[in-house]
């Protein structure tokens, strides 16, 4: 969707899609989302937490949203029972679980050639000592690979790292929230060559 907005340079580094609770029972729909309320965060959100699908001004849209969905009712502890709380917290998971120089270390860099997917799981399991949920781009029409999209960790309550094993109605719900531009990412298949581009094509 590049050319759609004004994405010019978009982030050669991971960055963060969101802080989500697996069940959602009291969310408070009513707390909308307010800037001014993390605007201490604010360059690390524009560098860590950047929207490269919205072109607006002040590029809000995002966090709006993730705030909406999630952070209502995130919002139910108390380590994140504000929007500063939120996403401050949020960062500094971030900033913890180091994804970028993990892969670096583990020898997995952009590169045009083929990576196989239990390699890359391996790397992050022996690195984390927990099995984070990977998820790509299934392959386009006429190609074999899959190209990695998306690496999820999950934290128990205490925001501790746990493995990120699938619950039960947990997948329906993860994928119809991950809708990249047209394209859907899923649970990576094992078998299939992956890609891990320095930027999409």
């Amino acid at each position: 969707q590049m050319s759609a907005n004004d994405c010019q340079d978009p982030p050669e580094y991971w960055t963060i899609h969101g802080l989500w609770p697996d069940k959602a029972e009291e969310c408070n729909r009513t707390w909308h989302f307010n800037v001014s309320e993390i605007k201490d965060l604010m360059s690390d959100m524009r560098r860590y937490w950047p929207d490269v699908l919205h072109s607006s001004l002040n590029r809000t849209q995002f966090w709006k949203h993730e705030w909406d969905k999630h952070g209502t009712c995130a919002a139910t502890l108390e380590v994140l029972n504000s929007q500063k709380k939120y996403f401050g917290k949020a960062l500094e998971l971030y900033q913890h679980v180091d994804l970028n120089n993990c892969l670096l270390k583990a020898g997995i860099k952009p590169s045009s050639s083929y990576y196989q997917m239990t390699a890359i799981k391996e790397a992050l399991t022996r690195f984390y000592g927990v099995t984070p949920k990977i998820q790509c781009l299934p392959p386009e029409e006429g190609e074999k690979a899959q190209t990695i999209g998306q690496i999820e960790f999950c934290f128990t309550k205490e925001l501790q790292l746990r493995n990120c094993t699938a619950l039960k109605g947990e997948s329906a719900l993860m994928q119809a929230d991950l809708k990249l531009g047209n394209e859907e990412l899923s649970v990576c298949n094992d078998t299939l060559p992956t890609y891990y581009p320095s930027q999409v094509q």
